[in-house]
Protein backbone atom coordinates (compact mmCIF):
# COMPACT_ATOMS: atom_id res chain seq x y z
CA UNK A 1 0.00 0.00 0.00
CA UNK A 2 0.96 3.24 -0.55
CA UNK A 3 2.09 6.25 2.33
CA UNK A 4 -1.26 7.96 1.20
CA UNK A 5 -3.44 4.79 1.57
CA UNK A 6 -1.63 4.24 4.79
CA UNK A 7 -2.33 7.38 6.58
CA UNK A 8 -5.65 7.47 4.85
CA UNK A 9 -6.74 4.18 6.90
CA UNK A 10 -4.65 5.44 10.04
CA UNK A 11 -6.60 8.83 10.12
CA UNK A 12 -9.93 6.36 9.62
CA UNK A 13 -9.05 4.29 12.27
CA UNK A 14 -8.53 7.41 14.80
CA UNK A 15 -11.87 8.71 14.03
CA UNK A 16 -13.68 5.78 14.85
CA UNK A 17 -11.82 5.71 17.62
CA UNK A 18 -12.51 9.02 18.70
CA UNK A 19 -16.40 9.19 18.16
CA UNK A 20 -17.44 7.95 21.26
CA UNK A 21 -15.92 10.42 22.90
CA UNK A 22 -17.27 13.19 20.79
CA UNK A 23 -19.83 12.23 21.33
CA UNK A 24 -19.91 11.90 24.99
CA UNK A 25 -18.36 15.54 24.96
CA UNK A 26 -21.45 16.88 23.32
CA UNK A 27 -24.08 14.91 24.99
CA UNK A 28 -23.12 15.45 28.27
CA UNK A 29 -24.32 19.33 27.24
CA UNK A 30 -27.63 18.31 26.06
CA UNK A 31 -30.48 18.41 28.03
CA UNK A 32 -33.85 15.59 27.41
CA UNK A 33 -35.16 16.88 24.47
CA UNK A 34 -31.98 16.79 22.43
CA UNK A 35 -30.88 13.64 23.96
CA UNK A 36 -34.25 11.91 22.78
CA UNK A 37 -34.25 13.63 19.77
CA UNK A 38 -31.50 12.42 18.32
CA UNK A 39 -29.26 16.03 18.33
CA UNK A 40 -26.27 14.86 20.59
CA UNK A 41 -23.87 16.38 17.76
CA UNK A 42 -25.56 19.56 16.98
CA UNK A 43 -23.67 22.68 18.08
CA UNK A 44 -26.08 24.35 19.35
CA UNK A 45 -27.81 24.59 22.59
CA UNK A 46 -25.49 23.81 25.24
CA UNK A 47 -26.70 22.59 28.49
CA UNK A 48 -23.52 21.76 30.13
CA UNK A 49 -23.31 23.68 33.26
CA UNK A 50 -27.48 23.04 33.99
CA UNK A 51 -26.49 19.35 33.89
CA UNK A 52 -24.05 19.69 36.15
CA UNK A 53 -26.09 21.78 38.79
CA UNK A 54 -28.61 18.91 38.45
CA UNK A 55 -26.18 16.14 38.71
CA UNK A 56 -24.91 17.87 41.95
CA UNK A 57 -28.39 18.45 43.42
CA UNK A 58 -30.28 15.21 42.62
CA UNK A 59 -30.37 13.20 45.44
CA UNK A 60 -28.65 15.30 47.46
CA UNK A 61 -25.65 15.45 45.73
CA UNK A 62 -25.39 11.04 45.51
CA UNK A 63 -23.39 11.45 42.61
CA UNK A 64 -20.31 12.60 44.14
CA UNK A 65 -21.04 10.44 47.06
CA UNK A 66 -20.52 7.32 44.41
CA UNK A 67 -17.32 9.03 42.96
CA UNK A 68 -15.51 9.59 46.16
CA UNK A 69 -16.65 5.92 46.81
CA UNK A 70 -15.17 4.74 43.68
CA UNK A 71 -11.87 6.68 44.43
CA UNK A 72 -11.61 5.10 47.64
CA UNK A 73 -12.56 1.48 46.00
CA UNK A 74 -9.73 2.06 43.06
CA UNK A 75 -7.28 4.59 44.38
CA UNK A 76 -6.13 3.14 47.47
CA UNK A 77 -7.44 -0.48 46.54
CA UNK A 78 -5.28 -0.96 43.60
CA UNK A 79 -2.04 1.11 45.43
CA UNK A 80 -2.38 -1.95 48.04
CA UNK A 81 -2.69 -4.31 45.25
CA UNK A 82 0.07 -3.55 43.56
CA UNK A 83 2.20 -3.65 46.50
CA UNK A 84 1.20 -6.99 47.43
CA UNK A 85 1.72 -7.96 44.10
CA UNK A 86 4.83 -6.67 43.49
CA UNK A 87 5.68 -7.70 46.94
CA UNK A 88 5.01 -11.57 45.84
CA UNK A 89 6.40 -11.56 42.34
CA UNK A 90 9.59 -10.39 44.04
CA UNK A 91 9.50 -13.32 46.74
CA UNK A 92 9.01 -15.34 43.93
CA UNK A 93 11.71 -14.17 41.93
CA UNK A 94 14.19 -13.86 44.67
CA UNK A 95 13.96 -16.77 47.60
CA UNK A 96 13.82 -20.39 47.25
CA UNK A 97 11.43 -22.38 49.37
CA UNK A 98 9.30 -26.13 48.34
CA UNK A 99 6.53 -25.93 46.44
CA UNK A 100 7.92 -22.65 44.92
CA UNK A 101 7.24 -23.66 41.26
CA UNK A 102 3.52 -25.47 42.35
CA UNK A 103 2.04 -22.56 44.51
CA UNK A 104 3.76 -20.18 41.38
CA UNK A 105 1.02 -22.51 38.51
CA UNK A 106 -1.72 -22.17 41.31
CA UNK A 107 -1.22 -18.08 40.95
CA UNK A 108 -1.52 -18.59 37.08
CA UNK A 109 -4.92 -20.91 37.68
CA UNK A 110 -6.41 -17.92 39.33
CA UNK A 111 -5.59 -15.77 36.27
CA UNK A 112 -7.92 -18.06 34.20
CA UNK A 113 -10.94 -18.08 36.61
CA UNK A 114 -13.03 -14.78 35.35
CA UNK A 115 -13.93 -12.24 37.80
CA UNK A 116 -17.65 -13.16 37.42
CA UNK A 117 -17.72 -17.15 38.65
CA UNK A 118 -16.30 -15.65 41.70
CA UNK A 119 -19.00 -12.95 43.00
CA UNK A 120 -20.97 -15.70 44.60
CA UNK A 121 -18.60 -17.07 46.56
CA UNK A 122 -17.05 -14.19 47.93
CA UNK A 123 -20.47 -13.25 48.86
CA UNK A 124 -21.20 -16.57 50.18
CA UNK A 125 -17.56 -15.73 52.29
CA UNK A 126 -18.59 -12.34 53.12
CA UNK A 127 -21.96 -12.82 54.37
CA UNK A 128 -20.58 -15.93 56.61
CA UNK A 129 -18.10 -12.89 57.97
CA UNK A 130 -20.70 -10.86 58.25
CA UNK A 131 -19.50 -7.57 56.26
CA UNK A 132 -22.25 -7.68 52.99
CA UNK A 133 -23.06 -4.08 52.34
CA UNK A 134 -20.50 -2.80 53.90
CA UNK A 135 -16.96 -1.02 52.50
CA UNK A 136 -15.01 -3.77 52.89
CA UNK A 137 -17.06 -6.14 50.62
CA UNK A 138 -16.03 -4.62 47.90
CA UNK A 139 -12.46 -3.62 48.77
CA UNK A 140 -11.25 -6.57 50.07
CA UNK A 141 -11.66 -8.49 46.43
CA UNK A 142 -9.70 -5.31 44.86
CA UNK A 143 -6.75 -6.61 46.89
CA UNK A 144 -6.11 -9.89 45.25
CA UNK A 145 -4.72 -9.99 41.44
CA UNK A 146 -3.24 -13.21 40.58
CA UNK A 147 -2.34 -11.86 36.98
CA UNK A 148 -0.56 -8.70 39.16
CA UNK A 149 1.81 -11.37 40.73
CA UNK A 150 2.84 -13.08 37.46
CA UNK A 151 3.69 -9.69 35.91
CA UNK A 152 5.26 -8.76 39.05
CA UNK A 153 7.59 -11.62 39.07
CA UNK A 154 8.43 -11.39 34.78
CA UNK A 155 9.18 -7.19 35.86
CA UNK A 156 11.49 -8.46 39.20
CA UNK A 157 13.66 -10.66 36.71
CA UNK A 158 14.10 -8.07 33.97
CA UNK A 159 14.61 -4.90 36.68
CA UNK A 160 15.95 -6.77 40.10
CA UNK A 161 19.18 -8.06 39.48
CA UNK A 162 20.47 -10.59 41.95
CA UNK A 163 24.18 -8.93 42.40
CA UNK A 164 22.45 -5.33 43.65
CA UNK A 165 20.36 -7.71 45.95
CA UNK A 166 23.80 -9.55 47.08
CA UNK A 167 25.74 -6.16 47.93
CA UNK A 168 22.74 -4.47 50.01
CA UNK A 169 22.87 -7.36 51.92
CA UNK A 170 26.67 -7.21 52.89
CA UNK A 171 26.37 -3.64 53.55
CA UNK A 172 24.30 -4.91 55.90
CA UNK A 173 20.69 -4.33 55.12
CA UNK A 174 17.96 -6.80 56.01
CA UNK A 175 15.30 -8.41 53.72
CA UNK A 176 12.53 -6.14 54.32
CA UNK A 177 15.16 -2.80 53.90
CA UNK A 178 16.31 -4.25 50.43
CA UNK A 179 12.96 -4.96 49.25
CA UNK A 180 11.83 -1.89 50.61
CA UNK A 181 14.37 0.86 49.59
CA UNK A 182 15.93 -1.27 46.52
CA UNK A 183 13.91 -4.06 44.71
CA UNK A 184 10.77 -1.80 44.88
CA UNK A 185 12.48 0.95 43.40
CA UNK A 186 14.25 -0.72 40.66
CA UNK A 187 10.76 -2.36 39.89
CA UNK A 188 8.57 0.70 39.86
CA UNK A 189 7.85 0.63 35.94
CA UNK A 190 6.28 -2.79 36.88
CA UNK A 191 4.59 -1.56 40.45
CA UNK A 192 2.84 1.15 38.00
CA UNK A 193 1.72 -0.83 35.65
CA UNK A 194 -0.43 -3.67 37.68
CA UNK A 195 -1.81 -0.16 39.68
CA UNK A 196 -3.12 1.24 36.36
CA UNK A 197 -4.45 -2.23 35.13
CA UNK A 198 -6.03 -2.84 38.71
CA UNK A 199 -7.16 1.01 39.10
CA UNK A 200 -8.95 0.87 35.33
CA UNK A 201 -10.30 -2.72 36.88
CA UNK A 202 -11.78 -1.82 40.20
CA UNK A 203 -13.15 1.84 38.76
CA UNK A 204 -15.32 -0.29 35.68
CA UNK A 205 -15.85 -3.24 38.24
CA UNK A 206 -20.04 -3.40 38.27
CA UNK A 207 -20.79 -7.25 39.25
CA UNK A 208 -19.52 -7.11 42.53
CA UNK A 209 -20.34 -4.31 43.86
CA UNK A 210 -24.03 -5.16 42.41
CA UNK A 211 -23.43 -8.52 44.06
CA UNK A 212 -22.33 -6.96 47.69
CA UNK A 213 -23.89 -3.55 48.25
CA UNK A 214 -27.53 -2.77 48.60
CA UNK A 215 -27.04 0.79 50.46
CA UNK A 216 -27.27 3.29 47.63
CA UNK A 217 -24.69 5.75 49.93
CA UNK A 218 -22.07 3.09 49.15
CA UNK A 219 -22.54 2.27 45.50
CA UNK A 220 -19.51 3.20 43.12
CA UNK A 221 -20.03 5.40 39.99
CA UNK A 222 -20.75 2.84 37.83
CA UNK A 223 -23.29 0.96 39.88
CA UNK A 224 -24.92 4.47 40.57
CA UNK A 225 -25.12 5.11 37.05
CA UNK A 226 -26.87 2.36 35.98
CA UNK A 227 -29.45 2.23 38.76
CA UNK A 228 -30.10 5.98 37.16
CA UNK A 229 -30.69 4.23 33.97
CA UNK A 230 -32.74 1.96 34.88
CA UNK A 231 -34.89 4.89 35.37
CA UNK A 232 -35.05 6.68 32.50
CA UNK A 233 -37.71 5.01 31.13
CA UNK A 234 -39.99 6.52 33.82
CA UNK A 235 -38.38 9.62 34.01
CA UNK A 236 -36.32 10.54 31.03
CA UNK A 237 -34.97 13.54 33.00
CA UNK A 238 -32.30 11.46 34.35
CA UNK A 239 -30.79 10.67 30.99
CA UNK A 240 -28.71 13.93 30.84
CA UNK A 241 -27.70 12.78 34.51
CA UNK A 242 -26.45 9.64 33.11
CA UNK A 243 -24.54 10.82 30.19
CA UNK A 244 -23.03 13.98 32.44
CA UNK A 245 -22.12 11.40 34.94
CA UNK A 246 -20.46 9.06 32.17
CA UNK A 247 -18.37 11.97 30.97
CA UNK A 248 -17.14 12.70 34.44
CA UNK A 249 -16.63 9.24 35.52
CA UNK A 250 -13.56 9.05 32.41
CA UNK A 251 -11.70 11.71 33.91
CA UNK A 252 -9.82 9.79 36.63
CA UNK A 253 -9.03 7.60 34.17
CA UNK A 254 -7.69 9.65 31.89
CA UNK A 255 -5.77 11.58 34.75
CA UNK A 256 -4.01 8.11 36.07
CA UNK A 257 -2.83 7.31 32.63
CA UNK A 258 -1.47 10.75 31.24
CA UNK A 259 0.19 11.59 34.80
CA UNK A 260 1.48 8.19 35.36
CA UNK A 261 2.97 7.89 31.74
CA UNK A 262 6.27 9.02 33.18
CA UNK A 263 6.98 6.04 34.94
CA UNK A 264 6.77 3.71 31.84
CA UNK A 265 10.36 3.39 31.18
CA UNK A 266 11.41 0.13 29.63
CA UNK A 267 14.94 -1.19 30.24
CA UNK A 268 16.12 1.55 32.71
CA UNK A 269 17.52 -0.39 35.43
CA UNK A 270 17.89 -3.86 33.23
CA UNK A 271 21.08 -4.89 32.66
CA UNK A 272 22.61 -1.74 34.55
CA UNK A 273 24.74 -4.77 36.66
CA UNK A 274 27.29 -5.44 34.36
Amino acid sequence: MSKAAVNGVLVLATLYMLLPLLWLLTAAAKNTGDLLGGRTLSPERWHLGQNLADLASTGDGVYFRWYLNSLLYAGVGAALCALVCVAAGYAFHVYRFPAKEKLFGLVLLGVLVPTTALALPMYLLASKVGIVNSFWAVFLPSLVNPFGVYLARVFCAGYVPGEVLEASRMDGAGELRTFWSIGLRMVMPGFVTIFLFQFTAIWNNFFLPLVMLSDTKLFPVSLGLYSWNTQTRSFPEYYPLVVTGSLLAVVPLVVAFVGLQRFWKAGMTAGAVK
